[in-house]
């Protein structure tokens, strides 16, 4: 489809372009093997894994940096102590809430039968375990209840992408969510993000006095999204000591520096890079695409966003699709339907896969967004162009974003302003 009677807006010229590296907390763990080795060797983890224990892993759906070499490694921890361990999809109703999508996920992370050394289990079946605030049942994946004499969660603290409390993403959330897969999530998520607050620990709680969950992995990744803490976190004062990890989680995370960001244009988003495709928490934008306005991170105030494609291991899953005002045509055309829906759904939020305006190039999209924006013109537009919201290191913005980027202290200049140029198609080139 053709959009050449939107040229009007094409007028004035854009400023200049360059790119920005921002330094951010960087401690990172080189040796997995030996990080998960060492959790496994206090006496209160390694001690309840005994020989012919069956053992079930979950794995979630999240691009967590090196997650195949944990989880393996967790395993090889079992086998040592003559447990016998499969692994199991725990990501609620993620991969088209189908036991093969979800065991297909796994494999794009890695985490296969032939890598693991071990079986790779799913199931969508449930089993009932109660009722907790009165009228919320609490489900559990039926393979995982049904086969295994331990359960051990591998996991991710985090800022959760759509609200914000003491327990947010973490082994909490995959024990009461993902590890309910679609039906524990839908039940969950009817109660609305406002009642989480209460329902995660609540329905972790429930969890862990029914099935036999020992400790969990916990892992933090730095400012750089690489992984920077693995810890095992016994049942017992787990949400004690998740509120701190978290509040490290959210201290690490890689945010935009400044103050305000006319224009962001975001190269790919999906599901393996955060829940709502991109992370709320840097674009500082809520499930209906409003501005947040929160006391935890309230800055940079970004105007307009442009999401221009879909990540590969995505695969067609274009939830939080909704938090941008414009895409690519490349990323519609790659949108699945199903699994969008599919999650949207049951997240009790439609509005994170209602599409934006889709244009067919990058030049359309910027002085589209230029025009919508208030107060903005193309030669005083502050534009930043991001690869995804876990990789915000290396950027590119408009010489008028310059400096409050430099005022903010963490950010050094790396290249000297050129025009931005687009190719004959209207495209940018490669970041």
């Amino acid at each position: 489809m053709a959009l050449e009677g939107l040229s009007v807006f094409e007028r004035g010229t854009l400023p200049n372009w360059l790119k920005v590296r921002q330094k951010l907390y960087a401690n990172e763990i080189t040796d997995i093997d030996a990080a998960v080795a060492e959790q496994f060797q206090r006496p209160e983890i390694g001690s309840t894994i005994t020989s012919g224990m069956r053992v079930a892993v979950g794995a979630g759906s999240r691009g967590i940096d090196r997650i195949d070499q944990i989880v393996k490694a967790t395993v090889d921890q079992i086998k040592l102590r003559g447990g016998e361990p499969f692994v199991f999809p725990a990501m609620g109703s993620h991969g088209g809430a189908t036991a093969e999508g979800q065991e297909n996920l796994l494999a794009h992370y890695g985490i296969d039968e032939q890598n693991m050394g071990c079986p790779v289990k799913a199931s969508m079946d449930t089993v009932e375990l109660g009722i907790v605030e009165d009228d919320v049942p609490v489900y559990f994946d039926r393979i995982a209840y049904e086969q295994a004499d331990a359960v051990i969660p591998v996991g991710r603290v985090k800022p959760h992408t759509d609200f914000y409390g003491p327990i947010e993403s973490g082994l909490l959330k995959m024990i009461a969510i993902g590890m309910g897969k679609q039906k524990g999530a839908d039940t969950f998520h009817s109660r609305g993000f406002p009642a989480f607050h209460t329902l995660i620990p609540a329905v972790g709680l429930s969890t862990l006095s029914h099935v036999n969950i020992p400790f969990g992995m916990a892992l933090i990744e730095n400012g750089y999204s690489h992984m920077s803490i693995i810890e095992a976190v016994p049942a017992k004062g787990m949400i004690e000591r998740e509120k701190e990890l978290l509040k490290l989680a959210r201290e690490w995370l890689g945010r935009l520096p400044g103050e305000k960001i006319d224009i962001l244009l975001v190269d790919e988003i999906g599901k393996n890079i955060s829940g709502d495709g991109a992370d709320p928490n840097v674009i500082n934008r809520d499930v209906s695409g409003e501005i947040l306005k929160n006391e935890i991170n309230p800055k940079p105030e970004i105007h307009r966003v442009i999401f221009r494609d879909l990540t590969v291991d995505t695969e067609g899953n274009a939830c939080g699709v909704g938090l941008g005002d414009f895409v690519l045509r490349q990323l519609a055309d790659k949108v699945d339907p199903t699994s969008t829906y599919m999650n949207v759904i049951t997240s009790k939020y439609p509005g994170g896969g209602r599409m934006p305006m889709v244009v067919d190039n990058d030049r359309q999209a910027i002085y589209l967004a230029i025009g919508s924006a208030l107060r903005t013109t193309a030669e005083s537009a502050k534009i930043a162009r991001i690869r995804n919201t876990k990789d915000v290191e290396e950027f590119w913005i408009s010489e008028p974003l310059l400096p409050q980027m430099l005022a903010s202290g963490r950010v050094e200049q790396l290249t000297d302003p050129e025009p931005l140029a687009f190719d004959n198609n209207g495209m940018l080139g490669a970041f």
